[in-house]
């Protein structure tokens, strides 16, 4: 979604309300309940939040300078820079060392990827469009962020074919993207 993405892709630029600010926020706990507890240091009071809409109906919300996350039609998606802060507050999947360099340039990720030693799946099964942070084997921090095209448990027992779209990685348009 973002591996050519520019600051030419912003068409404009506002600063959102505070009204609006607790709607994004009650949102965001919505679809990521986990977030409920740290939510007011993701969005504090007094941060200023920043609305950039874009191409393809993209809109960012960059709090204090930083895109947090963002809107693709009606759906909230964290950025890889909330991730990082708060990586316990969203589902993980975990690939193994092979998958890193093809995710890196923004290939998305394919079953055996996902199955084989030193990649892990969780125990219990998420369903198709679950939005998760991807990790590495042997890396602290998560790598991408995407949505897995089919179950877990399908994923597993297929292991065949894409398991999960990339959305957002290092070093695409949007890690890359500069507030100033």
């Amino acid at each position: 979604m973002f591996k050519k993405f520019t600051k030419e892709d912003v068409h404009t630029q506002t600063n959102v309300k505070s009204s609006v600010q607790r709607a994004l926020k009650a949102k965001l706990v919505d679809e990521y309940p986990k977030l409920e507890s740290v939510i007011g240091d993701l969005v504090p009071k007094k941060s200023s939040v920043v609305l950039y809409r874009c191409e393809d109906k993209i809109q960012l919300y960059a709090v204090d300078k930083e895109v947090m996350f963002y809107q693709n039609f009606d759906e909230l998606l964290p950025a890889l820079r909330m991730v990082h802060m708060h990586p316990s507050c969203f589902p993980r999947v975990q690939v193994d060392r092979g998958a890193i360099k093809f995710i890196l340039s923004g290939a998305n990720i394919m079953c055996p990827g996902l199955t084989s030693p030193g990649a892990k799946l969780p125990d219990e099964d998420w369903p198709e469009g679950t939005t998760v942070a991807v990790y590495a084997e042997g890396k602290e921090n998560a790598l991408a962020i995407g949505k897995l095209l089919m179950s877990v448990d399908e994923i597993k027992k297929v292991n065949k074919g894409m398991g999960i779209e990339l959305i957002h990685y290092l070093g695409d348009g949007l890690w890359d993207f500069n507030v100033d």
